[in-house]
């Protein structure tokens, strides 16, 4: 499933502060919308910190994050405490927005399968187009690729 090039699914999700966040607050910015697996683990809290590093960055080129995992509010709360994020955390418990963006997937793991969130981020433009995809990313230079294709883009 591939969403490059097309509308972005519309959501509302809570944050980790209970409030609720539409894709749609976010018109006429770019939205760097990263799903991960969970809180507080080590490859989670690495992007993370990552994304917090290069907010400036981010934030200079007109793009906000938004980080997305099944995790509740309060554990949201946690790890942005912990790791000191200046972003939102959004609370997708019941995956159905997952399954919009096509990222709630059969993963297996020493032997078992089961399902779960493929990490994978997304550029969503100003123009609410998802204009570029990473799937199954790995957390090593991750967010200087997407930093690095902002940069370079062509609009």
């Amino acid at each position: 499933m591939t969403l490059e090039n097309l509308q972005a699914p519309a959501f509302t999700l809570q944050n980790e502060e209970g409030e609720m966040v539409a894709l749609d607050n976010y018109k006429g910015k770019n939205v760097i919308l990263y799903y991960y697996p969970k809180d507080l683990t080590p490859g989670c809290t690495t992007q993370a910190c990552d994304f917090r590093d290069k907010y400036e960055d981010f934030s200079d080129l007109n793009a906000v994050i938004l980080g997305v995992s099944l995790d509740d509010s309060a554990k949201h709360t946690k790890f942005i405490e912990k790791h000191g994020l200046p972003f939102s955390l959004l609370v997708d418990e019941d995956h159905k927005v997952a399954e919009k963006y096509g990222v709630w997937t059969l993963k297996k793991n020493f032997g078992k399968e089961y399902m779960g969130i493929e990490r994978t981020t997304f550029l969503i433009n100003e123009n609410g187009i998802v204009e570029k995809e990473w799937r199954k990313v790995r957390v090593k230079n991750h967010i200087e690729d997407v930093l690095n294709y902002l940069k370079n883009r062509t609009n």
